[in-house]
């Protein structure tokens, strides 16, 4: 091999938009009979993220808010918000699987625009401990600041919507 294949860690878009990406996720959800099963599912989600390049498991891409170490960077790339990330704790990289899924290779104001209300309505803000609960919330603030920060072609965002 002349040129070595290097994955990228960030996580491109599955469904073409985020709200198509929150209905997607909720309807397999759905299909699991209880949280047990759900979590095993998310967990799987984790493991498949992108390698999350170990120079980038520093203070300055840390998540603060999270029980769990958790890890965060974005890129803009052609007017779209890419979004890489990693937790040291398994199910905590399931629900960073799940946020990056809706927001990731999003334009800034698609993702100001979608707020995390569907972690509630998924049933899983309920379903974690307070404190998980906590950081998944910490992640989509993390998340709309870095689409705040970057903003696409009109250059100005307005007020975000509540996150949680």
């Amino acid at each position: 091999m002349s040129e070595q294949a290097v994955k990228s860690p960030f996580v491109p878009p599955e469904e073409p938009s985020a709200a198509a990406a929150i209905a997607a996720i909720g309807e397999e959800l759905a299909v699991f009979d209880d949280w047990m099963e759900r979590y095993h599912h998310i967990i799987d989600l984790g493991r498949k993220l992108p390698s999350f390049p170990a120079a980038w498991a520093d203070e300055a891409h840390r998540v603060a808010g999270c029980q769990s170490k958790v890890w965060m960077a974005g890129e803009v790339r052609e007017g779209k918000l890419y979004l890489a990330g990693a937790s040291d704790a398994a199910i905590v990289s399931g629900l960073v699987a799940l946020l990056l899924r809706v927001y990731s290779g999003r334009p800034p104001e698609e993702i100001i625009a979608t707020g995390a209300d569907f972690l509630k309505e998924w049933g899983l803000i309920g379903a974690l401990s307070t404190n998980r609960g906590n950081g998944v919330a910490a992640m989509a603030r993390r998340i709309h600041a870095m689409a705040a920060r970057n903003p696409g072609p009109g250059g100005t965002i307005t007020s975000p919507r509540p996150v949680l």
